[in-house]
């Protein structure tokens, strides 16, 4: 089979085969493997090219993707699959990233969950949990999260909220901080003693905390 001619549009080519169109290329990658008209190839050979060409076009995606932020292997891996990559230009793109180490769900994870603690603290239990939902195995999820301690995180939460909530008598005070909490994952024994101690900084009485 010859090549009788390339097109070329928007840095990739269309490679006709004996008259037919037969596949379509990056135009470095033909240029790298002599693709040009007049050249022989086989039937194993153009498979060879397309196989090349997909990995690549899949490698420069995930690229894309991780320059606006890391994404765990499943992210990675869902993203491809919804531009249409195959499985095996899916697999070899993420090996490579990992040889690399551009994807690495341990690392990952233990960025979420102190990106989450210094923006919007919540509970270790809910911050793993949310790992598990991007596809972080569950001992990476624990082992990111093993050194948050919720009372901590609970106080950090609430102390956001305080200015809100002044003013108010104690039992509002105790509802809508303690809805708060909850939302944010932590159990009632830490939610009641973050009310409690944040009650007290407010200038709340312990009178005030009788009257409920």
């Amino acid at each position: 089979m010859i090549v009788t001619q390339v097109e070329r549009k928007r840095g990739r080519v269309s490679v006709f085969v004996d008259g037919e169109r037969a596949l379509e290329l990056s135009a470095r990658l033909a240029a790298e493997q002599g693709i040009r008209p007049g050249r022989t190839v086989t039937s194993e050979e153009l498979a060879e090219l397309s196989t090349a060409d997909e990995r690549r076009r899949a490698m420069d995606s995930a690229v894309r993707l991780l320059s606006y932020g890391p994404r765990s292997v499943h992210e990675l891996r869902d993203r491809l699959k919804r531009k249409s990559f195959g499985p095996e230009a899916i697999d070899a793109t993420i090996g490579r990233l990992k040889e690399l180490g551009y994807v690495d769900d341990a690392a990952y994870a233990r960025s979420w969950a102190e990106l989450r603690q210094s923006s919007r603290p919540r509970s270790a239990r809910l911050i793993a949990s949310e790992l598990r939902l991007k596809g972080i195995a569950p001992q990476l999820a624990l082992e990111a999260t093993s050194a948050i301690s919720d009372d901590d995180a609970a106080y950090e939460a609430a102390v956001g909220r305080l200015r809100a909530l002044r003013g108010l008598q104690y039992k509002k005070f105790r509802e809508r901080l303690g809805r708060f909490l909850t939302s944010r994952g932590f159990d009632y024994g830490v939610a009641r003693a973050t009310i409690e101690r944040c009650w007290e900084e407010v200038g709340g009485t312990a009178d005030a905390t009788e009257t409920d």
